[in-house]
Order: C-alpha cells, then sequence, then structure tokens
C-alpha cells in the first residue's frame, strides 16, 4: 500500500502523467453521469421489477453497468457489447485465415481488426438494445406509435454503448489503464454503498431468524474470507516465476562485454483479470438469450436456461470457460518463439537448455504449468464466495471473488503502467 501511495504520488508530480491520470479521472466522471440520464419513454419502477425478474443474470448485468440498467440510463448496456464483440473477433481470428493474417501485420492490422471490433460491437448493442425493449415493453409509457417509441429506446440504447466504447479506447490512448477494466472497475466501485446495505439487510435477517451471536459469527466468517481473498489475489498477482538466463562473453572492439546472469520472468497471473471477464461475459449470453427472447414462455429448457445461475452446472461451466480463457489469453499476449529469439541474437541462453526450438518449448511449457496455476486459481477465488453464499444464505456473494479479483487487478495494472511510464520518462530525460 505505501508503494502504491508513493507511485501515485511521483505520477501526480510528473507532468505528462498528472495530465492522464486527469483525463482517466474525466472520463470515470463522464461514465457515471452518462448512467444517470434516463432513456425517454420508459417507467424507471416497471423496468427495474422486470430486471429483477432475471436473477443474478439482471444483478450481474447491473453491477457491471455501474447501477445504470435498473436507473434505465443511457449507458444501460454498458462495456458489456465490446466485451463480447471483442471476444468473438479474437476467437474468430484464430479460425478465419484472412483475419489472421490481418493479425499478422503488425500495427497496421491491429488498427483493422480494432475497426472491425466497433462495427460489430455497435451490431451486438443493436440486437441486444432490440431484446431488452422486446422484454420490458410493457414499462414503455411513451404516447408515440410502438415502432416510434421501438426506434427511439433501441436507437438511444445502441448509442450509448457506442459511446462507452469511445470513452473507453480514450482512455486507452490518452489515459492509464485498460479503458474496459477501468470503466468495470468503477462501475463496481460505484455499486459498493448499494452492496453495503444489502449486507446490513443481511444482517438484520439473521437477527431475525436466529441469536445475535451466529449472526456476528455470519459477519465474521464474510469479513475474513474477503479478506484473506484480498490478501491471496495480492500476492499472486505479483508473484512471478523466474526463468535463470545466461548471456555469452562477446568481444565488442576492444571491450569484453556479457557473461553477467539474469533471469526472465513470467508472471504467475499473465492475463490479469481478462479471463473473469470474458467467462462473466459468455456465461450470461444462454440466460440473456431466454430470458428475453421467452420472457413469457415456461417451457422446461427455456426455465433451465434461464435458471442457470442457480444450477450447479453453471460452475462446471463457469471453471471450464476461465480456464479456457485464460490460456487463449495467454497465447495472444505471450510469444515463446519471439522470446527465444531475442535471447539468442543476444547471445543469451537458458543453463542446460539448448537455444533455439528446445528453449521457446521450455518456455511455453513454464507458461503453460503457470497457466494452469493461473485458471485453476482464478477459478476457485470466483467460485468459492459463491460457496460461502450458499452456507450463509446470503445472494449477493454472488459476484464477491470476482469484484475483488477486478479490483486488485485493476488497480495493480495501473500502478504497473505508471510505474512503467515514470521509468521510461526518467530513461529519456538521461538520455537527452
Amino acid at each position: 500500500m505505501g508503494d502504491m501511495l508513493s507511485t501515485l504520488k511521483s505520477a501526480w508530480r510528473n507532468e505528462d502523467l498528472h495530465k492522464r491520470l486527469l483525463f482517466t479521472m474525466f472520463m470515470i466522471v463522464l461514465f457515471r453521469v452518462g448512467g444517470s440520464i434516463p432513456v425517454p419513454g420508459i417507467d424507471r419502477v416497471a423496468f427495474t421489477n422486470i430486471i429483477n425478474r432475471f436473477g443474478t443474470l439482471g444483478s450481474m448485468m447491473d453491477l457491471i453497468s455501474g447501477g445504470a440498467l435498473t436507473s434505465v440510463s443511457i449507458f444501460a448496456m454498458g462495456i458489456q457489447p465490446y466485451i463480447n464483440s471483442s471476444i468473438i473477433i479474437q476467437l474468430l481470428t484464430v479460425a478465419i485465415p484472412a483475419l489472421e493474417r490481418m493479425s499478422q501485420e503488425g500495427e497496421a492490422g491491429r488498427k483493422k481488426i480494432q475497426n472491425i471490433v466497433r462495427i460489430f460491437t455497435v451490431v451486438l448493442g443493436l440486437f441486444q438494445s432490440f431484446a431488452f425493449w422486446y422484454a420490458t415493453n410493457s414499462a414503455t409509457v411513451s404516447t408515440l406509435p410502438k415502432w416510434l417509441t421501438c426506434l427511439v429506446v433501441v436507437g438511444t440504447f445502441t448509442a450509448g454503448t457506442a459511446v462507452v466504447m469511445w470513452i473507453g479506447e480514450l482512455i486507452n490512448m490518452k489515459g492509464i489503464g485498460n479503458g474496459i477494466s477501468i470503466l468495470i472497475f468503477a462501475g463496481i466501485i460505484a455499486r459498493l454503498p448499494h452492496m453495503l446495505l444489502s449486507g446490513a439487510a443481511y444482517f438484520n435477517i439473521w437477527l431475525e431468524q436466529s441469536n445475535i451471536i451466529l449472526a456476528v459469527l455470519y459477519v465474521l466468517v464474510i469479513i475474513v474470507v474477503a479478506l484473506a481473498l484480498l490478501a491471496l489475489i495480492t500476492y499472486i498477482n505479483i508473484a512471478e516465476r523466474r526463468i535463470p538466463v545466461q548471456y555469452a562473453k562477446r568481444v565488442i572492439g576492444r571491450k569484453m562485454m556479457g557473461g553477467q546472469s539474469t533471469y526472465l520472468p513470467i508472471r504467475v497471473n499473465q492475463s490479469s483479470v481478462m479471463p473473469v471477464i470474458f467467462a462473466m461475459s459468455i456465461i450470461q449470453i444462454p440466460s440473456l438469450i431466454s430470458s428475453f427472447a421467452f420472457i413469457n414462455s415456461d417451457g422446461p429448457i427455456v426455465s433451465w436456461f434461464r435458471n442457470l445461475d442457480s444450477n450447479p452446472i453453471q460452475y462446471v461451466f463457469h471453471v471450464l470457460l476461465i480456464i479456457g480463457f485464460t490460456f487463449f489469453y495467454s497465447s495472444i499476449q505471450y510469444n515463446p518463439t519471439e522470446i527465444s529469439n531475442n535471447l539468442q541474437k543476444n547471445g543469451g541462453f537458458i543453463p542446460g537448455i539448448r537455444p533455439g526450438r528446445p528453449t521457446t518449448e521450455f518456455i511455453r511449457n513454464s507458461a503453460n504449468r503457470l497457466n494452469w496455476f493461473e485458471g485453476v486459481f482464478l477459478s476457485f477465488v470466483t467460485i468459492f464466495p459463491m460457496f460461502i453464499g450458499a452456507v450463509t444464505k446470503t445472494n449477493g456473494l454472488w459476484f464477491g471473488g470476482t469484484a475483488i479479483i477486478i479490483i486488485v487487478g485493476v488497480c495493480m495494472d495501473t500502478i504497473t503502467q505508471i510505474q512503467s511510464q515514470m521509468s521510461s520518462r526518467k530513461l529519456k530525460t538521461f538520455l537527452d
């Protein structure tokens, strides 16, 4: 905590980082203000009652949007269409050769893929907005014709999605941190008071149903679990696997260079919070479709998908998705072949491992072992609070572990980015 505060103070004294921090804060404020602007023609109370019928799905979407969903605001869709679009395009990049070639074109290819993600985000936002209007049209109070009301509501929701996407990308370019994670982080922080009030309500229920000792014991269990998870997540976020590297001696001119020993760091939590965010978005799609498209249907198949959040099999899906996205996201962000080639070009080698393909395989296997650990760890932290919630009859704990992962992960990533930019600026000043 002391290092974090020291880093923030140093960044605040740096003019460029000072501007970036202020810009990020301004974008968060803009996101929160937009989350308070209501969509015309919808009764907020009736709309909220319909959303509450979706159970955990509605609560999850409302929490990610920072309460914008139940407020029926222009940002009710939040950042979710952008996340789903990013997931789909990244998966298609592996499956479609044209997109794969585009991803290998460097910065130009990355910009083309990003444009595709933007377009697909608007398309997904349009479909999801129509689904919202169709599922909640009974909450409409507009005197306009039905088709015109649909156009206004769907257009407003879709435009809000585009603005949220724009805010996230501006944070990436001109601010500090990952735009998607920052907006989700802001939404969770904004809902903390509501979560605390819900906790107080549960405490009163426990007092009515049992004695004060048992109620206090429940509260202590929840606090201890939360603090333990916070400490564990923080420790895993800063942990790394250090592979020893030796550099051969080289004669450059009249000087003998190299010969030093160092290490190649591989973060234990390479993917940070992204697998959890991706899994969280994918796991709610079946419930989302069944709840919106078949809102008036009570068939067995529809009911099964609609109540998937309370079905134990949902935990299995959640774990598989988190582990799968951990490997997938790591494969995108971490390239063992490139690292091995850079080591060989600079005269470095891993003791006991031959340069070239064996080094690449060794680094890949080391990263994969860490991916398994990371996937199981993220799954445990996500699922365990759900188990505690089931034991203590506290339904509000379903998002506890995920919220802690996102909060800690975003804070750690942001501080790391600040430290990296401060180091690069110091080096640039020294060279100048």
